[in-house]
């Protein structure tokens, strides 16, 4: 079993901006650079087989370029308070889309469909058991967050491995998109 997710990886130059709002959250596990990306789809655990079918089905996307714009912070919540803080992403169709051809490749690969509503962030920290005021002092201060334009070319197909000291992702395939004019 290999547990796969599509995604948008974040420029350094991006990512290292990013990096200076990591701070203001006592206890906060701040994500590495090499970590930013914006899920397209996560795919779960699938078996070796089903990732084959994954990664042949993800081959048949077409997109043409476009960008993104990181757009304002948020946090998500569970039971025990706030869970995660995140940078957010405008709203874009051209975005959309592909992550609905991501998750058409999921259904064309077997995978049952996924529920949730697709929201497009980039993660910058996980919390436990975090103060609520210090988050939301955090996400007051950084309210304002926008990068500039992010070219999209494609998108790549990952793999993460849990550890305690949070997930490694590596890259297991791209899938770069036909530029204009391309035969």
């Amino acid at each position: 079993m290999i547990r796969l997710f599509a995604a948008l990886a974040v420029p350094p130059e991006i990512g290292r901006a990013l990096q200076s709002r990591q701070a203001g959250i006592d206890g906060a596990r701040w994500r590495p650079l090499e970590a930013f990306h914006v899920t397209l789809r996560f795919f779960g655990e699938v078996r070796q087989d089903v990732a084959r079918d994954l990664d042949e089905a993800l081959l048949q996307v077409v997109a043409r370029p476009f960008e993104i714009v990181l757009d304002g912070v948020g946090s998500f919540s569970d039971s025990d308070g706030p869970s995660a803080v995140w940078a957010g992403v405008q709203a874009n169709p051209a975005l959309s889309r592909l992550a609905s051809a991501c998750e058409r490749a999921a259904r064309d690969a077997g995978m049952e469909a996924d529920a949730r509503r697709y929201r497009p962030h980039v993660t910058l920290a996980n919390l436990r058991r975090q103060n609520p005021t210090q988050v939301a002092l955090w996400l007051e201060t950084h309210a304002r967050l926008l990068s500039p334009p992010i070219p999209v070319t494609g998108f790549g197909l990952y793999s993460s491995q849990l550890s305690p000291e949070g997930s490694h992702y590596r890259l297991e395939a791209e899938y770069p998109f036909a530029q204009a004019g391309a035969a």
